[in-house]
């Protein structure tokens, strides 16, 4: 929680004033007893109605200065609460937009989207809290016990045996709770983990008809949260029903002490009245310290939930300077456009490498189709090239420059990605496409469209460039949403372009002439294809074959069906009529 306060450093103004305008009630409140002791003592007890009304207008006059405290105090409080959860918010989501694909991975989304909506709402009420009750209940328990004894020492020892008990008993459940909130937020990952889950497979689930399987599932997690609630929520309740055992019974002994000493002359009536005054303040104060206990022990839960990601931090930039050292030292002119020095990569929990000895070279302007069954590691590989993860072992020089040494928005500048998931966002066509360059020309824009072949596409839709495209791109097909993406990517005019599956939507005949726009770009764009299609990556000047993680072949088309057995049974299985007559299955 101590990390997360530096959020609050913007609203020091309303953090002080909410607690101190919260003390000015504070004071009113303690002034009440003694103005009620008053009007019994003299008012009362000499029939002086004069004196009665006097006394009537200063309890109006503390009741009205008290409310004006109180609502400035929640002002400030609620503002500062706010501004604070708004900062912290943004920090996260902007922490997060910085970790790379490993690091997310390991979190988990539903874990994200967690600590962004219901962990940091629980940290916002609690520094609410915080603000107007932790000043405010302290002083008013303490000032009453001083109040008290002011008026007779005595009687104001039960408040010496009752305060500290009744401590005993709020951080002492709050001690025990504090674990269980914890918990309580865990099992909300998952009943968020399940329901998103299902939401993105909820086709899937009616295809395979398994409504009933995942109503069962769901209905398991959300038992746990509903269980862990209630189990913290008794241990939580028991709190106010033992303060109150204990503030009455030391009222009783109040009563019984303060009648012994009316008695005797040394106490007046309306002086017993105030003593009980006090403790009853004492008991609705301690009420309200419980549940602001309760609050706090949630929020820090919560806070230790959230700072846990602001602690997930991408690899060690300065340990792969060292390993690899600078790309100054290299001669520029020999240095290859890309290059994979004996690449190795890992996924985090993975038990095996994904890829292995990864070694190979590109000249700028090249075009590289990459293949290999399913599972060999085709979009990891293109994946290690944008820096989405970070490699295990070896590097990846861009220029002669480990790519890790150079700054994001460099390297994201250089490349341009079209995933596997074509993915839209909810907006116009035109919006979409300045993802890719947010200054984009519209003369640019139709220019990648006609490389994407998608003229078709945004001519047909009502208002061309500005036609609305649902969320995920919802009222498109398979096959536009992919162009559009294509689009997206080549807007920005990058140095490397990643095709990774992007076309497998696409008929043959669109597919083809895709690839064609790709190799008659200016510039010299480097172009990575990952295909399942031997017909889409065999006109590449160069074809990585992939089998397991490892390079089974490089080489062109003519090449790998010479010498490469993966690649060849890859091809003729899509091309039966073209196997060499009497030769077999490898």
């Amino acid at each position: 929680m101590k990390r997360l306060m530096k959020y609050l450093s913007d609203y020091k103004k309303e953090s002080i004033l909410a607690p101190l305008f919260k003390l000015l009630e504070a004071f009113f409140e303690l002034m009440v007893p003694l103005v009620m002791a008053n009007i019994i003592d003299r008012g009362i007890a000499e029939s002086d109605m004069g004196y009665i009304a006097g006394m009537g207008l200063w309890l109006l006059t503390l009741a009205v200065v008290g409310l004006v405290s109180s609502i400035t105090a929640q002002y400030f409080a609620a503002k500062a609460a706010v501004g604070f959860s708004t900062g912290l918010r943004q920090a996260l989501f902007d922490h997060i937009q910085g970790l790379n694909f490993t690091n997310i991975d390991k979190a988990g989304t539903s874990t994200m989207i967690t600590r962004m909506t219901s962990d940091i709402n629980q940290v916002q009420s609690g520094v609410n809290m915080v603000l107007r009750l932790f000043l405010r209940s302290p002083i008013i328990v303490f000032g009453a016990m001083i109040m008290a004894f002011t008026i007779d020492v005595k009687s104001a020892l039960v408040f010496v045996v009752a305060i500290p008990l009744l401590a005993v008993v709020v951080f002492g459940i709050m001690m025990w709770t504090m674990p269980l909130y914890k918990k309580v937020q865990a099992n909300l990952d998952k009943v968020l983990g399940v329901t998103r889950e299902n939401l993105t497979g909820v086709r899937v689930i009616r295809a395979f008809h398994q409504e009933e399987e995942e109503e069962t599932r769901f209905r398991g997690f959300t038992k746990a949260l509903a269980d862990s609630q209630i189990f913290v929520g008794k241990i939580s309740a028991v709190m106010n029903p033992v303060t109150y055992v204990v503030v009455n019974g030391a009222i009783i002994f109040l009563i019984y002490i303060g009648a012994i000493q009316v008695n005797v002359g040394n106490l007046t009536q309306g002086e017993v009245v105030a003593i009980i005054n006090y403790m009853s303040q004492i008991l609705v104060e301690l009420v309200k310290l419980a549940n602001l206990i309760i609050t706090i022990t949630k929020a820090l839960a919560c806070a230790d939930r959230v700072a846990g990601v602001f602690e997930i931090q991408n690899e060690n930039w300065q340990t792969a300077a060292e390993q690899y050292g600078s790309s100054g030292e290299r001669n520029m002119e020999e240095t290859p456009f890309l290059a994979f020095e004996q690449v190795s990569f890992t996924y985090a929990g993975a038990g095996a490498e994904t890829l292995h000895g990864i070694d190979f070279t590109v000249k700028k302007g090249e075009t590289v189709g990459v293949i290999g069954g399913t599972g060999s590691g085709k979009s990891s590989l293109v994946n290690l090239i944008s820096g989405f993860y970070p490699v295990t072992e070896g590097c990846i020089r861009l220029n002669g420059c480990d790519i890790r040494h150079m700054p994001e928005d460099e390297l994201r500048r250089r490349v341009g990605v079209v995933p596997q998931k074509a993915v839209l966002f909810k907006g116009t066509i035109r919006s979409n496409l300045q993802w890719g360059k947010p200054d984009a020309t519209e003369k640019e824009m139709w220019k990648a469209i006609d490389t994407a072949q998608a003229r078709e596409v945004v001519e047909g839709k009502e208002g061309g460039l500005d036609a609305m495209i649902a969320q995920n791109g919802k009222n498109l097909s398979g096959g536009q949403r992919q162009r559009l993406t294509i689009a997206r990517a080549l807007v920005r005019e990058p140095q490397i372009l990643i095709l990774d599956d992007s076309a497998s939507a696409l008929d043959y005949a669109t597919d083809a002439r895709l690839r064609a726009a790709i190799r008659g770009l200016s510039g010299g764009v480097t172009a990575f294809i990952v295909s399942q299609r031997a017909s889409s990556i065999r006109h590449a000047d160069k074809i990585i074959v992939l089998d397991d993680g490892e390079m089974a072949g490089i080489g062109s088309h003519d090449q790998l069906l010479e010498n490469c057995d993966v690649y060849r049974e890859i091809y003729f299985s899509q091309y039966p009529e073209e196997r060499p007559k009497g030769a077999g299955v490898s």
